[in-house]
C-alpha cells in the first residue's frame, strides 16, 4: 500500500517548519548550503591587528602647529616614480579627448 504524494509533501512541509529547514520537494539548487554558513568576514578582519595610529593621523595632529612630519615611505615612492619616468618607464599620461572623454560613448 503506497502513500499518496500529496500526503508525503504535507509531512515534509510540516517537518521543515518544525526543524527550521527549507522546503524544497523538487530538489532544486537554491544556495541554502552557502547561505547557512557562518560569515567569513569577521574572522578574516580579526586576523590582522587594527592600526591604532597612522602616519597621516600623526601629520594631521601636528598640522595646526606648523610642524611637518616626513613620510619616508612616500618620499621613497616618489623618488622611485621619478627615476622610472627619467628612464621612460613611467605610467603613460591619461588620454584626454576634446569631446568630454568616454562618458558620452557609454
Amino acid at each position: 500500500m503506497s502513500v499518496p504524494r500529496a500526503r508525503l509533501l504535507d509531512l515534509m512541509r510540516a517537518r521543515c517548519e518544525l526543524f527550521g529547514t527549507t522546503f524544497n520537494p523538487e530538489g532544486l539548487r537554491t544556495g541554502n548550503k552557502i547561505l547557512r554558513q557562518r560569515l567569513k568576514g569577521p574572522a578574516l578582519a580579526s586576523y590582522y591587528p587594527r592600526k591604532l595610529v597612522t602616519l597621516r593621523d600623526f601629520q594631521r595632529e601636528f598640522e595646526p602647529l606648523q610642524l611637518e612630519v616626513e613620510n619616508e615611505e612616500e618620499q621613497d615612492r616618489l623618488e622611485h616614480i621619478a627615476a622610472l619616468k627619467a628612464r621612460g618607464k613611467g605610467a603613460p599620461k591619461k588620454k584626454r579627448e576634446a569631446g568630454g572623454g568616454d562618458k558620452k560613448k557609454r
